[in-house]
């Protein structure tokens, strides 16, 4: 995985507060706050956010925990700076990251799916855990093989005499279920002048007793829940989007 090699997350990052502002994440951002407090062992004044992207779940973030996020992207990076100077952000891929250091929590609510073989996703669960203090909590939000579908998206956003829409398809091969596709077509009008763009991501797809293992395997006390509707409003057409929320608790008398 190297979201240097995404248009999204490259050149087009910058679209990206543009299609998702602050505001339109707080009440999502909220609720992983919530779980977080609500799960964990003990006082959660600090979080590690692996993938952090541009930093827009940070705003709310930032305003309940001493934050530290990690990402892969440069370019998304610097718009997370810009966002939340206030934040400390480190370049790092979360697979392999080491900050020397330990968190209340740890969060992924997003970009778990590039992880897209099991021993990947792995080396990303353990990268959490060394990073987790014991009684804390590391939060995941994940789709799952059995709740997955087949969806078409549209994103929209302006700003200035930029207007963006982008074109998503979720796709998944028939060869490879344990995958699928992200397939965006980004429409980029300045002044009326149309660009267009493509970009085509693979991504991993687990079924829950494989999530639920990696997780217990790790050392972690496993509880999920549910999300829906997060998406629904960007759904074409009919369709649904159920995510799942996994949850490990660290046992307090486990340092490594």
């Amino acid at each position: 995985m190297r979201k240097n090699e995404w248009l999204s997350y490259g050149d087009l990052a910058w679209t990206e507060p543009i299609i998702s502002s602050p505001a339109d994440l707080a009440e999502e951002a909220g609720l992983y706050v919530s779980l977080i407090k609500e799960h964990s062992r003990t006082d959660t004044k600090s979080l590690l956010h692996l993938a952090c992207g541009a930093g827009i779940h940070d705003y709310t973030f930032k305003k309940h925990f001493r934050l530290t996020g990690v990402d892969i992207s440069g370019k998304m990076l610097d718009i997370a700076r810009n966002i939340n100077p206030e934040v400390t952000y480190v370049h790092g891929d979360m697979r392999s990251v080491d900050l020397q250091k330990r968190f209340d929590a740890v969060a992924i609510p997003d970009s778990i799916d590039y992880m897209a073989t099991l021993p990947d996703l792995r080396k990303a669960i353990d990268t959490a855990c060394r990073h987790l203090m014991p009684g804390g909590v590391l939060l995941i939000v994940a789709k799952t093989r059995e709740e997955f579908r087949e969806n078409n998206f549209c994103y929209t956003g302006a700003k200035d005499d930029i207007e963006i829409t982008v074109f998503e398809n979720n796709y998944i091969p028939r060869q490879n279920p344990s995958s699928y596709e992200a397939t965006l077509v980004y429409l980029i009008r300045r002044q009326g002048g149309l660009s267009i763009y493509t970009d085509i991501h693979r991504l991993g797809l687990f079924s829950r007793a494989e999530w639920v293992a990696l997780l217990e395997n790790a050392g972690l006390t496993v509880k999920q829940t549910r999300l829906d509707g997060i998406y629904d409003p960007f759904i074409l057409g009919r369709g649904e989007y159920p995510m799942r929320v996994f949850i490990g608790v660290k046992p307090m008398g486990q340092d490594a």
